[in-house]
């Protein structure tokens, strides 16, 4: 499945870290920053965490949510978000449904071995709930400072 801006996200409820839920749903009115990536604590995936953490006080001030989706466990998210102190959800998508309905679980291929995996990428959805910005396979350096702007710009 492919998202394309313009379209309405699909709607999900997932758990989260400390043993919550977020539904994209109740989030309407306020725009949000979807981010997929691969595994916690990985070095890609710490450092795309600490640098929407870094700017998250950035994110707030036009009242934006951001939530980290993975296919980690709750526990997993747990231990990730104390060791970098996260101040946003992160979303357990076990069993990939999520990852699915966003596009985001794909093919990838390391040293020759072919496997399915997340490709890193970020939606972020418009408070009327319709994707107003993607970005597929992440470069980690400067994407949080690029989505704040995109952020910015729906005000």
């Amino acid at each position: 499945m492919s998202l394309n801006p313009g379209e309405q996200a699909p709607d999900f409820t997932l758990p989260t870290d400390g043993g919550g839920t977020v539904t994209l749903s109740a989030l309407r009115g306020r725009p949000v920053v979807l981010y997929f990536y691969p595994k916690d604590d990985t070095s890609g995936c710490t450092a795309e965490a600490c640098a929407f953490r870094d700017a998250f006080p950035d994110f707030s001030a036009p009242g934006a949510v951001v939530i980290g989706v993975s296919r980690d466990s709750v526990s997993s998210h747990d231990r990730f978000k104390a060791k970098h102190g996260l101040p946003f959800p992160l979303a357990a998508d076990v069993d990939g449904t999520v990852c699915a309905a966003y596009g985001v679980w794909k093919e990838k291929s390391m040293y020759g071995r072919k496997y399915m995996g997340i490709e890193r990428s970020t939606f972020l959805i418009g408070p009327d709930g319709a994707i107003r910005g993607l970005w597929r396979k992440v470069k980690v350096p400067g994407h949080a400072a690029e989505v704040l702007k995109a952020v910015r710009g729906l005000q």
